[in-house]
């Protein structure tokens, strides 16, 4: 009888056992990381009773957790990546409404700026058209410099953001490390503790919509957690906690790395934080935020520079040579805070060439015995030459200037067009001061008898050389029989160009033959003479005295916007403008369009795995009958047992 009690008893156990499996499934089927489990029952030993072998009931030997770490891994991969792609998608989402607005871009400020330099060109004796020039720069540099603003705080955004995640990840990582300690200690006779299996692997989950994870199993089911290319984040029992720092070269850039107990900091290069909510913040940073500030940047300093550069070549209607229009185009210089403290180098730089300039960020190192400029878009190193400097070295549009006593392995780092959108202001107040006026006049007097005619003329950058500009008029002389031009300065080259050639007279020349349409340029002044000359026909070129109605140099200031001033010449203001809001509304569309694509991938990573760890509801009320049949029958059992128990005692 004790058999058939032992039996039916086993039976009950095991049927109760899997009762309990079953319920613990039903009522975590909505838990996240929650795994199916299932009871394993086998056969007891069997006994010889002589005629043969006799079962001895049943037992439960274990109870198994239904989880596969291949499809674990891989939706723990598609789920970093949807999290990178969404974070990503919503910071440039950001940065593509604020750039392609139609009313708050930069496109119609531009425009409007224009307009008004046209308008005060075609009306430059005009005092409301001269104001309404200079409001229209004012709203330009604050359009600029709200764009600027708007970037920055978005970058402060993400900035933010890095850290919270940082703050997140080493609670999920000692939180890991807890639970490695925990499992360790309760798988040493080889039964896994499967809910804190499960919640571990849920903790990974969640770290990995952080920052990708490859997770390596560990003795005693442990599991070591790597970043990048092996960066350790969990090992064993042990989590590595992760901080931010301020860049040692911008402080309104945080970087990463690991953060010790005493406070020390180690960095770390980005490419490690792949993947993830850091991964899509730090790929949106570097990518699309940065690109779209320098670019603005490289807009708000080119046309700056360029527009400077023509205004300075006119005349005011004071009869003075013109002023910057706009304030200069200081370059970001970040000195790198681990440089020696025995260093007094320093570095500065200003935006010189628009045509030259690039929207790329430059490192300026010394090697011990030279600087080198490395333009980090494509690595192209430039030496500064010679060092100590004589004077400024211009780099792809920038003036260096570096003074102080360097150490080896001082570095700066560099960046021309990151800040030039906030540093846009206009300099001129006063509207008499916009020089609309060319500084020279030419004429040709009645009493020639020849045809010949003599072009308005202009001036280039070398005009503004000391001793270069007019003061008085010269006047140029034509002799029939030599066929020559006389009366030129005496201390001043002349060269004459036609078409595409030229042909340079040193100073003291005292004549220079006459070529029909040639241009002739000296001292930055330049013109042309052409037509049939009588002898001693005469041309004045000299200062512009009445000036007033002159508006020359602003139909050179408004033709800028249609001139191609940026990229080595190949683009215009409004052209480089859109070149950046194409990029980030393409870089937007990419986003939305992965984005959808990494949903689909983390609902087929998700039905792949559910169908391996997930809990069905039928099949687990199915299986909740079956184990309530089992348990009754095996109580039916001892019943039977218990009632032959009682009729062998009734014998006696």
């Amino acid at each position: 009888m004790s058999s058939l009690l032992s039996i039916g008893t086993s039976g009950l156990l095991s049927a109760q056992v899997g009762l309990s499996t079953t319920g613990n499934n039903i009522t975590n089927a909505g838990v996240a990381g929650y795994s199916r489990q299932v009871a394993i029952q086998v056969d007891s030993s069997t006994r010889d009773e002589g005629f043969g072998f006799v079962g001895s009931g049943t037992e439960v030997v274990a109870v198994r957790r239904f989880y596969d770490n291949f499809l674990a891994t891989q939706l723990r991969g598609a789920e970093a990546s949807q999290a990178s792609l969404d974070v990503y998608n919503k910071q440039i989402a950001q940065v593509d409404n604020l750039l392609a607005d139609p009313t708050a871009g930069l496109s119609p400020a531009l425009q409007d700026f224009f307009n008004g330099v046209q308008d005060a060109t075609s009306n430059p004796a005009s005092a409301a058209s001269r104001q309404a020039l200079l409001s229209s720069a004012g709203s330009l540099t604050s359009r600029f410099q709200g764009l600027s603003a708007r970037l920055t705080e978005i970058g402060a955004g993400v900035n933010n953001q890095i850290a919270s995640i940082t703050t997140e990840i080493n609670s999920y990582a000692r939180e890991i490390a807890n639970l490695n300690n925990a499992i360790s200690g309760l798988s040493t006779d080889g039964k896994p503790a499967n809910d804190l299996l499960d919640h571990r692997d849920q903790l990974l989950t969640e770290l990995n919509k952080l920052v990708k994870t490859t997770v390596l199993n560990g003795p005693n089911n442990t599991m070591t957690v790597e970043m990048g290319t092996g960066q350790p984040l969990v090992v064993g029992t042990t989590a590595f906690q992760l901080g931010t720092s301020n860049s040692p070269t911008d402080v309104a850039r945080v970087t990463l790395g690991y953060q010790a107990d005493n406070g020390s900091f180690s960095p770390l290069p980005e490419s490690v934080f792949t993947g993830g909510q850091l991964g899509g913040l730090l790929e949106f940073r570097n990518g699309a935020l940065d690109r779209a500030q320098n670019s603005l940047g490289q807009v708000a300093a080119g046309l700056a520079v360029s527009f400077n550069a023509q205004h300075v070549l006119g005349q005011d209607q004071n009869g003075d040579l013109g002023q910057p229009f706009f304030g200069p185009i200081n370059a970001y210089v970040g000195r790198n805070n681990h440089n020696s403290k025995a260093s007094t180098a320093d570095v500065t730089a200003v935006v010189s060439d628009a045509s030259a300039l690039t929207s790329s960020d430059y490192s300026v190192d010394f090697d011990g015995s030279n600087f080198n400029v490395t333009r980090k878009s494509d690595g192209k190193i430039t030496q500064i030459n010679p060092f100590p400097q004589t004077k400024p070295q211009t780099i792809d549009g920038v003036d260096y200037t570096i003074t102080g006593i360097p150490q080896t392995k001082d570095n700066f780092l560099v960046r021309p067009t990151y800040m030039a959108a906030s540093q846009m202001s206009v300099q001129i107040v006063d509207r008499s001061k916009i020089a609309l006026a060319a500084p020279i006049a030419t004429a040709a007097p009645t009493t020639n008898s020849g045809t010949g005619k003599i072009t308005a003329g202009t001036v280039d950058a070398a005009y503004l050389a000391p001793g270069a500009a007019l003061t008085a008029p010269l006047t140029l002389t034509y002799d029939k029989t030599a066929g020559t031009l006389s009366g030129f300065p005496a201390g001043q080259d002349v060269t004459l160009t036609l078409n595409g050639s030229s042909t340079v007279y040193p100073a003291g020349t005292p004549s220079i033959p006459y070529t029909d349409g040639a241009t002739i340029s000296f001292g930055g002044v330049n013109f042309a003479i052409s037509g049939s000359l009588a002898d001693q026909d005469k041309f004045t070129v000299g200062p512009n005295v009445s000036g007033v109605g002159d508006s020359r140099n602003g139909a050179l200031m408004a033709a800028l916007q249609s001139k191609n001033v940026l990229d080595n010449g190949s683009a215009t203001y409004q052209t480089t403008y859109a070149q950046m809001v194409n990029f980030v509304g393409n870089k937007a569309r990419e986003a939305q369009i992965s984005n959808t694509a990494a949903d689909a991938a983390v609902q087929q990573a998700t039905n792949q795995q559910q169908s391996v760890s997930g809990v069905n509801l039928d099949e687990e009320a199915a299986n909740l009958l079956r184990y309530q049949q089992a348990y009754q029958a095996a109580g039916k059992v001892v019943q039977m047992a218990s009632t032959l128990f009682d009729t062998l005692l009734s014998l006696r």
